[in-house]
C-alpha cells in the first residue's frame, strides 16, 4: 500500500506541475522593492545569488520586498529570509524553487531548503537557539525565526524536490504576527515535508507526496497557526503531524494518504477544523492523543468523508470513531474538557454526529485579489509616500479613477478620510512598510466628535484591503483606523494596525509607547482613540491575518449592530487599555483562532474579549494571554452581557511565557508561568457566575442559566483586602506566614493572634520556607541573581541575616525545599529527535528538568533547612530593577522533606500533580503522578489525600481518584496545612486569605 501511495504521489507531481496559476501575473512597479537577478535554468546554482538579494531587502532589520521573476532556481544549500522581508514570486508562471536528486547535505535529520530567521529577541548577542536544519551544516549559527519575527513572507513560489533528498524540508516558518505563506505547491516526491516548524497564517498551499506535508511543533510565539483553501494529496505517513501548533483548518482537503492528522505521542492541540474534506484516508482522519488532558481539545464543524473507514483514532485507549459508510459527513466532533454548566468544572467528553454526505460545493475562505495588470499604481496620480508630503488628494483620486489600486512600498500621510468604492480594491505587499498614516495634530481629527476614519468602506458592497499598514498617530483623539461598513463577501486581509509596539516609522526608528520626556509623555495618550478596527451599520465579511496592537485605541476590533455575517480567522488584538475584542448587538459572526495579549503596562487592566447583547456566535481555538511580566490579577478574560448562544470551541487561557538565553555556559531555554494569569477564562456578568476552568473544549453558552450551583465544601474567610498573596509557610506551632508581594509585606496569621504584619521591608519578598528553629528564610526577587535572607519573627525590624549561596554538600536531617509548582515545555528549541523522528514528550521534557540537580543552595542559620540556587533569568536591568524569573520566584510556595523522601507538586504545562523524591541540590526524581489534575500548587493530608488548587480545590485519595471538592469565592492559589494540630488546610488567593477544617 505505501509503494502504491508514493508511486501516486510521483505520478501527482509530474501531473500537477504547472496546474496552479501565477497569482502576481506580471512585476509590480516599485521603485523600493529588489528584483532578484539570478540563473533561471534549474541546473545552474542560484543559491549565491538569491541569498544576495534577499538580503539586500533585509535593511538592518527593518525588511522589504523581493520580486523573484519567473523561472527555476537550483539551490544547493538553504535559503534564509530574514526578519520582515517578503519574497513575492512574479511573472506568468510562478518561479520554482529545485532541488535537485541528492543534493548533498539534504539526506540526513531535517534539511530545510527555506529558513526564515529572527532578529536578536532579547539582546544576548549570541544565538540561542541555531537551527539544526541549515545546509550546509558548518556554516555560521543560523538565529531561527522567533516570537518577535513579523511581516516575513514567501508567496507565489513553487517548490520542487528531486529523489534522493529524504530529509528535504522545504520551508521551516517558526515565526510570530504578519507572517504567511500563500501560493505554494510544494511537491515534494520521497523528502521529509513541505513545511517543518509553522506559524501565523498560511492559504492556497498545495502539498503533493512527501512523508508528510506539514509537520510541526508547538509555534514559537505559542499561538494558533491558521491554514485556508489548501489540500494535502499522496503522503507516505500522515499529511500533518504536529502537536500544540493550535492548527485551525478552514476548507482543507486530505487525500490518500494513511493519516489525516496525527498529534505526537505525549502531546495535545487545540485543533479546530471547518470545511475540512478527507478521501481515501486509510487508517484514521485524525489521532488523539494525550487522552483526558484539559491541553487536548479538538473538534471539526461540518467535515466530510469519503472512503475513511475510522475517523478518529485515540492512540493512548485505542478507542476509535468508526465512519459511517462510504461517504458520510461529520456535522460534529469535539472531543476534550466540556462545560455542562457555568460555575461547575469540566468532564471530558466527545460528542460524534454523522449524517449522509452532502453535495454541497466548496467556497473558499479567501477571495482571489484581481489579476496585477489591473492594479492601478498610485504612483500614477501623484501620491509619493515619503512620509512628508501629504497624498491625500492622490490617494482618493486614484481610488475614484480605479477599481483596484496598488501602493508600492512607502508611508503615505493622509489628512482625512480615504474613502472607498463599493467594489474597491485596495492593494499593498507588506503592511508594516506599506502605510497610511495620520501625523500627529491632524486638524480633522481633533477634540471631542463622532469617529472619523482613515479608510472607510461604503456600505455594502465586495471591497477588499490587502497587505497595508493603518497608522492613526497618537494625538487624533476621533481617528478610527477601519471604519467598515462593507457587505458579507468584502475582504480585509494581511492588515496591521501601526502604533505602540514594534511600529516602524517613516524615517526607519521605531514606535515607543513608553516614551516620556520633557516635551511628551506617549503614555498619556493611550486608550483616547475610537477602536482601530470598527465594523458597524451591518457590516461584515472576512477578515484574515490582522494585527491590531495599537495601544492609543479604545480596542483592537470592535463590532456594533449588524446581523450580517462575519468571518475572522487569525485575529491578534493587543496591548489595550480596557478591551482588545468587543461585540456589541451583533449576530452571526465566527471567530476561529483570535489571540490576545495584555503587556505589564498597557494592558494591566484589560479584559481579552467584551460580549454585549450578543447572539449566535462561535469562537474557536481562541486564546487569551496575559505576559508573565504582570503584576496585577484580572477577574477574567471574557466577559459576557445580555448575550446568548454563544459556542465556545477550544478555549486557552494562559499565561506563560519564555524566551531563550546565553550565558558563558552556553545557550539554553527557559519558560516561565505568570502568577497573575487571567483568573477565570469567562465572566457572566448579568448573572454573577465565573467560568474557572482556562483549558476546555466545549461551552455552550445559552444565557439562560441564572446563577451558579451551590459551592461543595465549606471554607472560612480569615482575612482580606490584598492585592497578591502567595509564598507562605508554617512554623513549627502551626502558624502561617506569607508573602504580599505587591506590598512588599510579610503577614502572619495564627488563631489567637489574626492578621499581623511582620516584616515591611523594601526588599521584594517573593517565597518563605522555615527552619526548626523557627528562622524565616525569605527568597526575593532584590538583585541580578535574586537574594535570600532571614530574620526571627519576633526580633526587631532591624536584624536581617543575608544568606549567601554556597557549593552543595550533604546535610544530615536537612529538609531540602522545592517549588510547589513548575512550568516547563521546551518551546523554543526543536523535540523532534532525527534519528527516531520521535518529539521528546512534554513528561520526558519535564522529568529530565527537575531531575537536574543544582550546584548552589541556601542554608538557613541553623542548618536544618536548605533551598536550592535556581539559576535567575532576567529581562531589563542588571541591578534590583527589571524582570527576574526562577523555579523558585515562580512558584507560589515551596514543599519541603529530606533528602531521600518524597513530595507533591504540580506541573502547570502538563496540568497534573506528581510525587517525586527529593534528592540533593533539589532533584527530583522517580516520579508518579497522583493527580489528573494540577495548577497552581498541591497540599498533602495525614491520610495522604492530595488536595490540587486548580480553579477550586480538587481531593484526591492516595489511590488517585478523585473524592470530592472544596469552592473558594475566589481562585485558589497555594494550599498548605497549618494550625497547631495541622488540620487547618490555609487557601491562599489572590485578594483573601481562606481555611477549611479537614476532619
Amino acid at each position: 500500500m505505501r509503494t502504491m501511495l508514493a508511486t501516486l504521489a510521483l505520478l501527482l507531481a509530474a501531473t500537477t506541475a504547472a496546474a496552479s496559476p501565477s497569482a502576481y501575473q506580471s512585476l509590480p512597479a516599485d521603485p523600493r522593492a529588489i528584483v532578484v537577478r539570478a540563473p533561471s535554468d534549474g541546473k545552474t546554482d542560484a543559491s549565491a545569488a538569491l541569498q544576495q538579494a534577499i538580503d539586500r531587502a533585509a535593511n538592518d532589520g527593518e525588511g522589504g520586498v523581493v520580486f523573484l521573476p519567473s523561472g527555476r532556481y537550483r539551490i544547493t544549500r538553504s535559503i534564509l529570509i530574514p526578519l520582515a522581508v517578503r519574497v513575492y514570486g512574479v511573472g506568468p508562471t510562478r518561479p520554482v524553487f529545485v532541488l535537485a536528486p541528492r543534493t548533498p547535505g539534504f539526506q540526513q535529520g531535517v534539511a530545510n531548503m527555506v529558513i526564515f530567521t529572527g532578529g536578536d529577541q532579547y539582546n544576548v548577542g549570541k544565538v540561542p537557539m541555531p537551527v539544526p536544519g541549515a545546509v550546509p551544516r558548518d556554516r555560521p549559527p543560523v538565529r531561527d525565526a522567533n516570537s518577535s519575527t513579523f511581516y516575513s513572507a514567501l508567496s507565489n513560489v513553487d517548490f520542487e524536490i528531486g529523489d534522493g533528498n529524504p530529509a528535504a524540508a522545504a520551508v521551516r516558518m517558526h515565526t510570530a504576527q504578519h507572517s504567511n505563506l500563500s501560493h505554494i505547491d510544494f511537491h515534494l516526491g520521497s523528502a521529509l515535508a513541505g513545511i517543518y516548524q509553522v506559524g501565523n497564517i498560511a492559504y492556497n498551499l498545495r502539498f503533493h507526496g512527501g512523508r508528510y506535508g506539514i509537520l510541526s511543533e508547538k509555534t514559537s510565539p505559542a499561538w494558533q497557526f491558521t491554514l485556508l483553501d489548501s489540500s494535502f494529496d499522496g503522503q507516505r505517513d500522515a499529511a500533518i503531524r504536529e502537536h500544540e501548533a493550535g492548527l485551525t483548518l478552514v476548507n482543507t482537503t486530505i487525500r490518500d494518504t494513511p493519516v489525516g492528522i496525527e498529534i505526537d505521542r505525549g502531546y495535545g492541540d487545540w485543533l479546530w477544523g471547518k470545511d475540512v474534506r478527507f478521501e481515501n484516508v486509510a487508517k484514521a482522519a485524525l489521532i488523539v492523543s494525550n487522552e483526558n488532558n484539559v491541553y487536548t481539545q479538538v473538534g471539526f464543524d461540518n467535515a466530510s468523508a469519503r472512503n475513511v473507514p475510522t475517523f478518529v483514532r485515540f492512540r493512548d485507549s485505542g478507542r476509535t470513531l468508526a465512519g459511517a459508510g462510504a461517504a458520510y459527513r461529520v456535522s460534529e466532533f469535539t472531543y476534550g474538557l466540556t462545560l455542562d454548566r457555568l460555575g461547575e468544572p469540566g468532564r471530558f467528553d466527545t460528542r460524534y454526529r454523522t449524517a449522509p454526505a452532502s453535495a454541497a460545493g466548496t467556497v473558499p475562505a479567501l477571495r482571489a485579489l484581481p489579476p496585477t495588470a489591473e492594479w492601478s499604481n498610485v504612483h500614477r496620480f501623484g501620491a509619493r509616500g515619503d512620509g512628508v508630503s501629504d497624498d491625500t488628494a492622490a490617494i482618493q483620486k486614484a481610488i475614484d479613477s480605479s477599481r483596484v489600486v496598488y501602493l508600492p512600498l512607502g508611508f503615505y500621510v493622509v489628512n482625512d478620510t480615504i474613502r472607498l468604492r463599493p467594489d474597491s480594491v485596495l492593494v499593498g505587499l507588506h503592511p508594516g512598510l506599506t502605510q497610511l498614516l495620520l501625523p500627529n495634530g491632524s486638524p480633522a481629527y481633533q477634540g471631542a466628535g463622532a469617529p472619523k476614519a482613515l479608510l472607510e468602506s461604503a456600505r455594502g458592497g465586495d471591497a477588499i484591503v490587502s497587505g497595508i499598514g493603518l497608522a492613526t498617530g497618537e494625538v487624533n483623539q476621533r481617528a478610527v483606523a477601519l471604519l467598515w461598513r462593507a457587505g458579507a463577501q468584502s475582504l480585509v486581509d494581511d492588515v496591521r494596525i501601526q502604533g505602540g509596539h514594534g511600529t516602524r516609522l517613516y524615517d526607519g526608528s521605531r514606535n515607543d509607547p513608553y516614551r516620556k520626556d520633557a516635551k511628551f509623555d506617549t503614555t498619556a495618550h493611550w486608550d483616547r482613540q475610537y477602536p482601530s478596527i470598527w465594523v458597524t451599520d451591518n457590516g461584515g465579511g472576512t477578515f484574515s491575518g490582522i494585527w491590531s496592537p495599537s495601544g492609543y485605541a479604545q480596542a483592537g476590533f470592535y463590532v456594533t449592530n449588524t446581523k450580517t455575517p462575519g468571518r475572522v480567522y487569525e485575529l491578534s488584538a493587543e496591548h489595550h487599555v480596557r478591551a482588545e475584542i468587543v461585540l456589541d448587538n451583533v449576530e452571526n459572526w465566527e471567530f476561529l483562532a483570535p489571540q490576545t495579549e495584555e503587556e505589564v503596562r498597557d494592558g494591566a487592566d484589560a479584559v481579552s474579549l467584551e460580549i454585549r447583547n450578543s447572539r449566535n456566535l462561535l469562537f474557536a481555538n481562541y486564546h487569551a494571554y496575559r505576559v508573565t511580566r504582570s503584576i496585577k490579577p484580572m477577574p477574567a478574560a471574557a466577559l459576557i452581557t445580555n448575550s446568548s448562544d454563544i459556542r465556545f470551541r477550544n478555549v486557552h487561557v494562559n499565561g506563560e511565557s519564555g524566551f531563550a538565553t546565553c550565558d558563558d555556559n552556553g545557550c539554553t531555554t527557559f519558560l516561565r508561568a505568570s502568577k497573575y494569569p487571567y483568573e477565570n477564562a469567562i465572566r457572566d456578568v448579568t448573572h454573577g457566575i465565573d467560568v474557572r476552568e482556562r483549558e476546555f473544549a466545549v461551552l455552550d453558552y445559552t444565557g439562560r442559566q441564572k446563577a451558579a450551583p451551590l459551592p461543595q465544601g465549606k471554607v472560612e474567610k480569615l482575612a482580606d483586602g490584598f492585592h497578591s498573596i502567595a509564598g507562605a509557610a508554617v512554623d513549627a506551632r502551626g502558624k502561617l506566614y506569607f508573602v504580599d508581594r505587591h506590598w512588599r509585606r510579610i503577614h502572619s496569621w495564627a488563631r489567637d493572634e489574626g492578621l499581623a504584619v511582620v516584616r515591611d521591608a523594601p526588599l521584594d519578598p517573593v517565597n518563605l520556607a522555615i527552619d526548626a528553629s523557627g528562622n524565616v528564610l525569605v527568597l526575593s526577587s532584590f538583585g541580578p541573581q535574586a537574594t535570600v535572607y532571614a530574620f526571627k519573627p519576633r526580633a526587631p525590624a532591624t536584624e536581617v541575616t543575608m544568606i549567601q549561596p554556597t557549593p552543595v554538600a550533604p546535610r544530615s536531617g536537612a529538609q531540602v525545599a522545592v517549588p510547589v509548582n513548575f512550568w516547563q515545555n521546551g518551546e523554543f528549541r526543536d523535540q523532534l529527535d532525527p534519528r527516531t523522528m520521535e518529539f521528546t514528550t512534554l513528561a520526558e521534557m519535564f522529568a529530565r528538568d527537575v531531575a537536574q540537580p543544582q550546584a548552589r543552595e541556601y542554608v538557613s542559620p541553623d542548618g536544618s533547612l536548605v533551598l536550592p540556587a535556581y539559576r535567575v533569568l532576567r529581562q531589563g536591568a542588571a541591578d534590583h530593577l527589571g524582570y527576574r524569573w526562577s523555579h523558585g520566584l515562580n512558584a507560589h510556595g515551596f514543599v519541603s522533606a529530606p533528602v531521600g523522601q518524597r513530595v507533591v507538586f504540580t506541573n502547570g504545562s502538563e496540568n497534573r500533580t506528581f510525587s517525586g523524591v527529593v534528592g540533593a541540590g533539589g532533584a527530583i526524581t522517580e516520579l508518579k503522578q497522583v493527580a489528573d489534575r494540577g495548577g497552581e500548587s498541591a497540599a498533602v493530608d495525614d491520610a495522604g489525600n492530595v488536595y490540587v488548587a486548580n480553579g477550586q480545590v480538587f481531593v484526591y485519595g492516595p489511590d488517585g481518584k478523585e473524592r470530592g471538592r472544596i469552592d473558594v469565592p475566589e481562585r485558589p492559589l497555594q494550599l498548605i496545612f497549618g494550625g497547631a494540630d495541622r488540620r487547618t488546610l490555609f487557601i491562599l488567593a489572590h485578594r483573601a486569605l481562606y481555611a477549611a477544617r479537614i476532619e
